[in-house]
């Protein structure tokens, strides 16, 4: 399932059935005996709705949670396990809905949580069966509340739902299903991990940061934990691109801008690919494919388009100029999972991240739905976000010292060409945490990977299958699988250094078209300047 289909998926799928609708086969009463005593378990401010043993090959659920693809084969895969769906309610207006399913047999003896995508309300079938189908107790939830992952509107007047979206719902998570694993195997997980990309990645940091007991490791990937900053960027780039209806980049004018980028830039690196290695150094100037006077065609920019451009490039600033957040980086903007989808859009205003920003201020920060965003002052604009938002929100605290002293391990990844969450943003998070905690102790428990040519989650040119958040397929090693690398850090202590990444281009059945390493930043693959450049044994991790 790629990132490009999940993500169209969020503009047309919404996933809201409850989840005692999906079954399975009956099953005898001395089988069904140990999972179902589970339903008579009492667990503080929480409710078991069912648990219910499902047989090998029996579990019939929705479509996949972002593509809506099918599923059957997948479910019929696998093994038997106990599956405990509950509520929890931490306060009088929270309705947590949560699964956690129990392997019936092979238990690995730890618990993996899964992270959600969006503005969440659903639950992902697919990553907590294949986390369980692993060997993993797993556990997932909507977050809080039911709907589409673009959808904010269940927030309006609901401010401890926006507390159980932002962070409290994880928690509540976590808390119930190592009560569950702990009844139904007779002890607790061993170890406990949790993976989640975008505001799975946003909801990883809330874990590390508020709740430090909760896992031992922690895979976060694109986090968009700058949540008000991130989606005042959505509004000013709409801003750009719309107001005045000149400004508008259609897609078709997209590869004319993919195409100049690297033209300018590809080289910088040593390596002629079609990515860049780190596209901080490209200073690509949109002016330079303006049109000339009188001219327009997609080989070109007009003067507005230009400058809109140049607006997303820049990020936004305040009034001395200041960086509050970072810009989106040059390179990748075409493709499938690009710009066309998360930034400029099919039609004006037509793009995931308007319906973001849109919704997070429309519902979450001003909660009136006649809010009109061409009215939107950067200034004041993030100021009632801040305060109204970032205490449930954002996740940018960078003292860790409670999650490190808990002995827990963090690995960040982030696209460097991410369409949808500036990957710069992840740079400044890590380099927050290093300047608080200080180098030697921040490289004793957090690391981050920045991928080139890789956008949203996955995706993009370059090489984008490394065990990341939703890669169940790459080899069970810490040489080629960063939840691997991640596990042998916090169980043996063995810190990760070079990861491979592979790009297949027909899945990964077949052998991969591209391999490189993906190094512990700051340092970066670097060409050796022999050898095939698809293969990452000719590259080697440098500063």
């Amino acid at each position: 399932m790629s990132p490009q289909s999940r993500a169209i998926f969020l503009l047309a799928v919404s996933l809201t059935l409850p989840a005692a609708t999906f079954g399975q086969s009956p099953t005898s009463p001395t089988s069904d005996s140990a999972c179902g005593s589970l339903a008579q378990l009492k667990i503080p401010s929480a409710t078991i709705t069912l648990a219910q043993l499902v047989p090998a090959g029996t579990f019939s659920g929705p479509p996949a949670a972002f593509s809506g693809g099918d599923l059957t084969p997948f479910y019929k895969s696998l093994p038997a396990f106990c599956r405990v769906v509950a509520e929890a309610k931490p306060t009088a207006d929270s309705d947590i809905k949560l699964e956690v399913w129990l392997p019936a047999s092979g238990w690995n003896g730890k618990l993996q949580g899964i992270g959600n995508g969006g503005f969440a309300g659903l639950i992902d079938y697919y990553q907590i069966g294949a986390a369980m189908k692993k060997g993993y107790a797993s556990t997932a939830t909507d977050a809080g509340h039911t709907g589409s992952p673009v959808d904010a509107s269940w927030a309006m007047g609901h401010p401890e739902k926006v507390v159980d979206f932002g962070h409290r719902g994880i928690h509540e998570m976590t808390r119930v299903a190592k009560s569950l694993v702990q009844s139904f195997y007779g002890s607790a997980p061993k170890h406990s991990y949790f993976a989640g990309c975008s505001d799975g990645g946003r909801e990883a940091l809330m874990e590390a940061q508020r709740y430090p007991t909760d896992y031992d490791g922690i895979l976060a990937g694109a986090p968009a934990n700058y949540w008000s900053a991130l989606f005042s960027t959505a509004v000013i780039d709409t801003q750009a691109l719309t107001v005045d209806p000149a400004s508008f980049i259609p897609q078709s004018k997209l590869p004319a801008i993919s195409a100049a980028v690297l033209a300018a830039c590809d080289e910088l690196d040593g390596v002629r690919d079609g990515i860049l290695n780190d596209p901080r150094q490209c200073h690509f100037d949109p002016a330079s494919i303006q049109c000339k006077a009188g001219e327009d065609s997609d080989k070109c920019l007009t003067a507005p388009q230009a400058a809109a451009l140049k607006t997303i490039y820049d990020g936004l600033h305040d009034s001395t100029g200041h960086v509050i957040f970072p810009g989106f980086m040059r390179g990748a903007e075409d493709g499938p999972g690009g710009w066309g989808l998360w930034i400029t859009g099919s039609a004006p205003a037509r793009s995931l991240m308007t319906y973001f920003g849109f919704g997070f201020y429309t519902y979450m920060v001003y909660e009136k739905t006649d809010w009109d965003y061409k009215t939107f002052v950067l200034a004041p604009g993030m100021k009632a976000a801040e305060d109204k938002t970032a205490a449930a929100l954002n996740a940018t605290d960078s003292d860790l010292k409670p999650f490190h002293s808990a002995g827990g391990k963090l690995i960040l990844y982030h696209g460097w060409e991410d369409p949808a969450i500036p990957s710069v943003n992840s740079v400044n998070y890590y380099d927050s945490v290093v300047t608080t905690m200080g180098t030697s102790s921040a490289d004793s428990f957090v690391r981050l990977y920045m991928l080139p040519g890789v956008q949203h989650c996955g995706g993009g040119p370059g090489p984008d299958s490394f065990g990341q958040v939703g890669d169940w397929t790459s080899p069970d090693d810490p040489q080629h699988n960063a939840r691997f690398a991640l596990e042998q850090w916090v169980e043996k202590g063995s810190a990760p250094s070079s990861i491979i990444a592979s790009k297949y281009a027909d899945g990964p059945q077949q052998p991969p078209k591209m391999t490189r390493p993906l190094c512990p930043y700051p340092e970066s693959a670097k060409y050796k300047g022999t050898g095939d450049t698809n293969d990452a044994a000719n590259f080697v991790c440098a500063k």
